[in-house]
């Protein structure tokens, strides 16, 4: 169904749902968000001109409850829904009970985004457009361990996200890991269906921005790398891609197109692919939504891409066709979690925040000062994205604008990011998705006070100023009036 959109319900949170609130309006379009009991004071509520509460606290009776979510859109008069990333972004029975309702849902086909979701689908369809996929196997037995040759990854066939997935290194760890796979996909995606592939051992992980429209106009807007990751779900994103040439990246682009045409695509979508030592890429999967890193395609590139996921929605041809890559973006989420422990959940309010500006500088948040953040939804608090002419200036700039960030409250993965771009290993484009188990094992946080200790300070605010050492903390004691948030620059504790 394709329509033009009039009145826009988004069915999501944070950040995400901020974000296409604000293109719907910049397009004239009404805006209705939705929210948990939990979210009542969030911003993107009050961003938009209607607001309807869910009612639950949890995802399962809020944001992934589909008769809550159709009643909103029925009761605030809502023509189509945007399910913005996760939650119901790629369920493809919520895509076909939108159209049922009469909705007009921004994204594929209900039948293609089954087809996607379903990753052993995904495979033979992608293989059938000759687009090249990783040795693998549907049946995850000793006998394809042989063939294959270790080690191995066991997949989730019913959904991504990290969830599912077990490395295989010996034999004897097959029966254990599987068990587990199972288990965890079965309670991710209520599908245990596992499959197994050939391990890439430091391959790059590269994705391809796709976008097609309903009279057959196809087109990709380049790559981007996204090779750093914790638990397989990504810390830092760049566009281009450090490592490919120009002929890598005319097949790489070729090959996501032909997926494109192979499924009659509509709308904006992401194919991923493997990059090997050898520079051979292997298909691993189609994101059928927009992506939370789309905002380095969108400052390389010039294009907004959630504009034109409306615009297509709404049976427009592609309002783009020669856009012309320009400089180098970096993207690092900003996450409420604790590196120093092992990336576990850090819950809680945001007592203090103050956030970077300056040319090539993009912020993409759903939190401000005061925000709580609950333990019961995805941890990331924002996107902090920085461009530059070239790779080496977009990293400097966001090393600057991750030293100008205070977040105080919620331990974050700021400061580590921060030390992880200022590596000889990022600054060389090394970045394999082997890069992070061995820099986190070696980096060790620097030391702060207690959030309390520094809003006690903050509340006898004379006798501290500013200081240029790097992180978070408080300043010297050298002028009397001034303290960290009325002083420019970055500050520390017991500097």
């Amino acid at each position: 169904m394709n329509r033009p959109i009039r009145r826009l319900l988004v069915a999501n949170r944070g950040e995400i749902a901020l974000r296409v609130i604000r293109a719907a309006r910049e397009l004239g379009i009404s805006t209705v968000a939705v929210c948990s009991a939990l979210d009542r004071d969030g911003l993107w509520c009050r961003a938009a001109d209607t607001v309807v509460e869910l009612g639950g606290e949890s995802p399962a009776s809020s944001y992934l409850n589909t008769a809550l979510i159709l009643g909103a859109a029925h009761r605030s008069g809502a023509d189509s829904v945007h399910p913005g990333y996760g939650f119901f972004s790629e369920n493809a029975g919520f895509a076909q009970a939108a159209t049922d309702a009469g909705l007009n849902f921004v994204g594929p086909s209900p039948e293609v985004i089954g087809w996607m979701g379903d990753k052993l689908a995904a495979r033979r369809i992608a293989a059938d457009a000759g687009v090249p996929i990783l040795p693998g196997a549907e049946d995850p037995g000793p006998e394809a361990l042989r063939r294959l040759g270790l080690p191995v990854l066991l997949k989730a066939a019913g959904g991504g996200g990290g969830r599912g997935m077990r490395e295989v290194q010996r034999a004897e760890q097959l029966d254990e890991a599987l068990a587990e796979a199972r288990a965890e996909a079965e309670a991710a995606f209520g599908d245990a269906r596992i499959y197994v592939e050939r391990r890439l051992v430091g391959a790059r992980h590269i994705e391809v921005q796709v976008l097609a429209d309903r009279h057959g106009g196809l087109l990709h807007l380049g790559e981007r790398e996204c090779s750093i990751q914790r638990r397989h779900q990504k810390l830092v994103e760049e566009c281009p891609s450090p490592v490919l040439d120009a002929r890598q990246r005319a097949a790489i682009g070729a090959a996501a197109l032909r997926l494109l045409e192979r499924t009659g695509y509509l709308g904006v979508g992401t194919v991923e692919f493997l990059l090997d030592a050898s520079g051979e890429f292997y298909f691993l999967e189609m994101n059928t939504r927009i992506q939370v890193e789309h905002p380095v395609t969108e400052a390389v590139w010039g294009v907004d891409l959630v504009a034109e996921q409306l615009r297509l929605a709404s049976g427009s041809r592609l309002s783009v066709t020669d856009a012309t890559p320009r400089g180098h973006a970096i993207e690092c989420r900003i996450i409420a979690e604790d590196p120093a422990n092992h990336f576990l959940p850090s819950p809680g309010r945001i007592s203090r925040l103050r956030l970077p500006s300056g040319p090539g500088i993009r912020i993409d948040s759903g939190v401000e000062e005061g925000s709580v953040i609950p333990e019961l939804y995805d941890p990331l608090l924002l996107k902090l994205s920085a461009w530059g002419p070239d790779r080496e200036s977009a990293r400097r700039r966001m090393v600057e604008a991750l030293r100008d960030t205070v977040l105080l409250g919620p331990a974050t993965t700021a400061e580590f990011l921060r030390d992880l771009l200022e590596s000889p290993e990022f600054i060389a484009g090394a970045t394999p998705t082997t890069m992070l188990p061995p820099f986190l094992a070696a980096w060790r946080p620097e030391p702060h006070l207690p959030a309390m200790v520094i809003g006690w300070m903050l509340q006898n605010e004379a006798g501290f100023s500013s200081a240029t050492a790097r992180g978070g903390g408080a300043p010297a004691r050298t002028g009397a009036g001034q303290n960290p948030w009325t002083t420019a620059g970055a500050w520390r504790m017991g500097s």
